[in-house]
């Protein structure tokens, strides 16, 4: 009995619908396609994960990460981490600037 009452927790858990991010703003858009560039002339992940970073500083992290995955060809999970390390680096610069 109890391994059916577990399931069922982690079923309905797991239901919770995924939340919608609308990569459809125009600075979104520009921030995309200057990391696909990026991508294109041989630079690294980092490199375009940053330059989109920058671009969309502003806009929630939900959104960042999901530029990252297509503008940067980061996974899902490559994404979280790169938006954990641009996020350091930047409040870095700031500090020391």
């Amino acid at each position: 009995m109890d391994k059916t009452a577990a399931t069922s927790d982690n079923t309905t858990a797991a239901a919770t619908p995924p939340k919608k991010i609308d990569l459809g703003k125009a600075a979104i858009k520009e921030a995309i396609a200057k990391g696909k560039t990026v991508i294109k002339e041989g630079k690294s992940k980092a490199d375009a994960a940053m330059l989109i970073f920058e671009a969309l500083k502003d806009e929630e992290k939900d959104v960042v990460i999901a530029a990252f995955v297509q503008g940067a060809t980061l996974t899902e999970k490559g994404a979280v981490t790169y938006w954990y390390n641009c996020r350091r680096k930047a409040k870095k610069a700031a500090k020391s600037a």
